[in-house]
């Protein structure tokens, strides 16, 4: 059983309000008719075993939650790639979580990475959508 608490009939978002993407999405999840916890990553701590989490969910390895072009990773890391262990990728969600890639849903069990904000209508069911 992971860490990050699921129900069925919630949609738990992380994004951060502080990008125009994650503030789409938001608007977005909160169209459909189930229970939305935002979680708004700018003005709320996450754990870095949710980060772990979400990177087993969506399959992928944790540094690519992690927008490397964003102006402030540049400015931190440059812009070369760079090889950093788990714990440091967790560490730079956890200081600059303005640098994360895009939205993450979970919606019934399922971990979806929202690279457009329509990515979320093609989840949502037609009897879900507010008329």
């Amino acid at each position: 059983m992971g860490m990050i608490a699921t129900n069925n009939n919630e949609i738990k978002l992380y994004y951060s309000s502080e990008t125009s993407i994650g503030k789409q999405t938001y608007a977005y999840v909160v169209s459909s008719e189930k229970k939305v916890l935002g979680v708004d990553i700018s003005k709320t701590k996450v754990p870095g075993s949710h980060w772990v989490e979400i990177a087993d969910g969506l399959n992928i390895e944790i540094q690519k939650l992690i927008n490397m072009e964003h102006p402030d990773f540049i400015k931190q890391y440059g812009d070369k790639c760079i090889d950093l262990d788990q714990h440091d990728w967790l560490r730079i969600l956890e200081k600059h979580p303005e640098t994360l890639a895009f939205p993450v849903v979970i919606m019934e069990g399922k971990f979806i990475a929202i690279h457009s904000p329509s990515d979320f209508a093609k989840y949502l069911n037609p009897d879900t959508t507010k008329q």
